[in-house]
């Protein structure tokens, strides 16, 4: 990589501190070096790419691959690109990972249970979740926000999703919560609950073999046995990423969306405001303000050019990784008007919190619908929710693609019987 120069030496990357707030570290990047080198906590070296023009270009060029084959370094194969221990359970062959036209037909495969009409064929059972969580901690009149709610909703509707039968949702809800706990520091934790998650899901595929249903996987096992060509090792490495790409993310919309709202009061009572009065416009815009301006995922996966390429003033050299920093673009200055301000009515709000091209989440109508879903029902059930705890005293998780709270401690009027 050439080296670059910058007026001044930049404030430290991926400390606990500058996870707490990364975004005034961003804007000296967007400012000053925007697409900047740097050595990651795993030793990699890869460039950040922080201003909202050109992250949209990175995301959609086709010369920066998803495939960890094309990294100049030998260190994908030691695990340290990419999800920990996805390529020790083989599971590397799956969407985050791929390009077309592999890309292009798995994806057609699994958007089938993403269609606007499945979606809102979903939603009361999303509401159903989110009701019966909420019941769970109503009457006490605190709960923690994260692992009461935010972390148990996606999960089992995921899992309800993909099929995995209720009696064994509460294992995939241990292994997630292995992987969000240890996700930014033992890989090796992380590993074997994706070696646990390998195994299960081949058995199931077995299983739903013989008693297909209305589920993804079953519609998975009917697309191959149909001859689309999917392998069982595709099969299992699909439904791995959408479990794993599907509850995280959207565990951070909640507790990231929650947080936000209760640190901007006039915000959180004019939402609650519309939504008194039967209103759904402001809900929608106020999930699309809170993905952009405290998004779940804080840098897009990772990419690595294929040939020599220019982007911001720097040469990105063949192998060397790209990671595109949603969480800086979505506060460039130069495309959103006051950036740091939480504004739930914002109408221009064209955010990358969901990417942009052909690797655009697939499960984003899902996404969308549970925070919508989950953030209605708190405000409504529960008014009076405040954050329980010192701003100061809160902690982020320190992974490098996602962004989201460890906690979120919260008290409120007891729910009577």
């Amino acid at each position: 990589m050439s080296p670059q120069s910058c007026p001044r030496t930049p404030p430290a990357l991926f400390t606990w501190q500058f996870a707490t707030d990364p975004y005034p570290t961003y804007a000296w990047l967007r400012e000053h070096s925007p697409v900047h080198r740097t050595v990651l906590p795993s030793g990699v070296e890869a460039w950040l790419v922080t201003r909202y023009s050109d992250a949209r270009q990175a995301l959609a060029d086709a010369r920066l691959s998803k495939n960890p084959a094309h990294h100049s370094e030998a260190a994908h194969a030691k695990g340290k690109v990419g999800i920990p221990g996805e390529r020790g359970a083989d599971l590397m062959t799956h969407l985050l990972n791929i390009d077309p036209p592999d890309h292009t037909r798995l994806r057609r495969l699994v958007s089938k249970a993403f269609t606007p009409r499945r979606v809102a064929e979903f939603a009361p059972r999303v509401q159903e979740l989110a009701d019966g969580l909420i019941d769970g901690f109503a009457a006490r009149g605190t709960a923690d926000l994260i692992h009461e709610f935010a972390f148990p909703l996606p999960i089992y509707a995921i899992c309800d999703l993909l099929g995995v039968p209720g009696e064994d949702q509460d294992d995939f809800r241990d292994w997630a919560g292995m992987m969000i706990r240890h996700g930014g520091g033992s890989r090796g934790g992380v590993a074997r609950s994706v070696r646990k998650m390998r195994e299960y899901l081949t058995d199931l595929i077995h299983r739903k073999r013989a008693d297909l249903g209305d589920d993804l996987i079953s519609g998975l096992i009917r697309s191959s046995d149909h001859g689309e060509h999917l392998t069982e090792g595709e099969a299992a490495a699909m439904a791995f990423i959408l479990l794993f790409a599907g509850f995280e993310t959207t565990v951070n919309l909640i507790g990231n969306g929650s947080y936000a709202l209760l640190r901007n009061p006039d915000q959180r009572q004019r939402l609650q405001e519309s939504l008194a009065a039967g209103e759904s416009a402001l809900l929608e815009s106020a999930v699309e303000e809170l993905l952009r301006y405290d998004g779940p995922v804080e840098l897009a996966t990772w990419r690595f050019a294929t040939e020599p390429l220019e982007l911001g003033g720097q040469r990105i050299g063949v192998g060397e990784p790209v990671l595109v920093v949603l969480a800086a673009a979505d506060r460039d200055p130069e495309r959103f008007e006051q950036p740091d301000t939480l504004d739930l009515a914002r109408r221009d709000n064209q955010h990358l919190g969901y990417g942009h091209g052909i690797h655009y989440c697939l499960g984003a109508p899902l996404a969308r619908l549970e925070g919508q879903v989950a953030i209605a029902t708190l405000l409504r059930r529960l008014p009076d929710l405040r954050v329980d705890a010192d701003p100061e005293e809160l902690r982020w998780r320190g992974g490098l693609i996602m962004r989201g709270l460890r906690t979120l401690p919260v008290a409120f009027c007891p729910a009577t019987p």
